[in-house]
């Protein structure tokens, strides 16, 4: 059993890796003209979306597999 939480918590960290340089960074180009924020039109939309809920999914799973593995 700790093997394979071994073996998903490394899968899971992979794929958290690889989301999270997926996604686009943040527009500094708004913070040059006194956005401190994100602009208001730059919103997620699309495949942009679904790999940032996507992201929060796996990195929930992660916590949760990490705690099982601690508890087991």
């Amino acid at each position: 059993m700790q093997l394979i939480l071994d073996v998903l918590v490394i899968l899971l960290a992979i794929l958290l890796i690889t989301l999270i340089l997926l996604q686009q960074r943040g527009g500094s180009f708004g913070s040059l003209f006194g956005f401190s924020g994100s602009l208001p039109f730059l919103q997620r939309r699309g495949l942009e979306k679904y790999i940032f809920l996507l992201t929060w999914a796996v990195a929930i799973l992660f916590l949760l597999v990490c705690l099982l593995r601690i508890y087991i």
